[in-house]
């Protein structure tokens, strides 16, 4: 017997490559999918940690620190992806599934990039947006991040980061 579902609802999203991917057809814990157009897309939904990206330890100070003014009562996964969407708003496809029980997640996002270069994005984003609030406290604070942020690689943390989360199975824990 099919399952229930609306009339042309078949969870379908365009991706910003143009194909089409229907996300009955992604699995949770998928972080890059292989397109119709060639290329690797990475794959994120809400229910991903933010510590796909960064150590448990600075998700915990961002929480502390970054006040949210939406649904979500601390900052996650959908304030990072949309800080990606507002910088990237035509490489971003974001697919609100909450009313589909069939997914398991809320919120999917499909970006141009692969998930490699995802990951590079977000910790840029992040460091960003840690030196703004570093900027807003007192002058020590402010000149000590900016030294560390000197010394600072963004590759070689991400690619440290990968290898220790190991990204090629299908276990992801956090660090």
């Amino acid at each position: 017997m099919a399952d229930p579902r609306v009339p042309g609802d078949d969870g379908s999203l365009e991706l910003p490559c143009g194909e089409t991917l229907s996300a009955h057809e992604l699995d949770m814990g998928l972080r890059e999918v292989r397109c119709d157009c060639g290329a690797a897309h990475a794959v994120v939904v809400d229910v991903h940690p933010p510590s796909r990206f960064v150590p448990e330890a600075v998700v915990s100070v961002l929480r502390e620190t970054v006040e949210t003014d939406d649904e979500f009562p601390a900052f996650g996964t959908p304030h990072v992806m949309g800080m990606v969407l507002e910088e990237f708003p035509d490489r971003v496809a974001v697919a609100d599934l909450a009313d589909d029980g069939h997914v398991g997640y809320a919120l999917l996002w499909v970006t141009d990039f692969d998930a490699r270069r995802l990951h590079e994005v977000v910790v840029e984003l992040l460091v960003e947006l840690m030196d703004h609030a570093a900027s807003h406290g007192d002058d020590d604070t402010a000149a000590e991040f900016e030294a560390l942020l000197g010394k600072f690689d963004v590759d070689a943390f991400v690619e440290a980061y990968r290898d220790a989360r190991e990204f090629d199975s299908e276990v992801d824990t956090p660090v």
